[in-house]
């Protein structure tokens, strides 16, 4: 599937309509960018059915506050609305598709009851 452009006025309805969304966040003057870039790009044209969005924070300063991304690169897996992975740095296309290929894996129904044993325990 081809990058998409993630912008503010996209970003609900693609991960609405989206079982599980890639998304890298970057900047045109960051080098370790540049260099994770054409990866991306590679795993994004190896695994067919999933979105693969790029989101420039110069650009989506909300999306970037959003995720409270800090240093770019950043990868950041989300599978039915629910982020599953998120990391910053550059990653090796072999881990990259790693990554999306547990997400595709992942059973969210188990991930939903660890995220409300963790609210639970949190508000006593």
């Amino acid at each position: 599937m081809a990058l998409i452009a993630l912008t503010e006025e996209n970003f609900e309805k693609t991960v609405t309509e989206n079982v599980v969304v890639i998304m890298d966040f970057w900047a045109e003057w960051c080098g370790p960018c540049r260099q994770y870039g054409p990866i991306y790009e590679r795993v994004s044209e190896t695994i067919p059915g999933i979105v693969f969005a790029k989101i420039n924070t110069d650009e989506q300063q909300g999306l970037a506050a959003q995720f409270q991304i800090r240093s770019i690169p950043t990868t950041v897996v989300m599978k039915e609305q629910i982020i599953v992975f998120q990391q910053e740095g550059l990653l090796f296309r072999e881990k990259l598709a790693e990554i999306v290929k547990k997400a595709q894996a992942l059973d969210m129904e188990t991930v939903r009851k660890k995220i409300a044993e963790q609210e639970t325990a949190a508000a006593q």
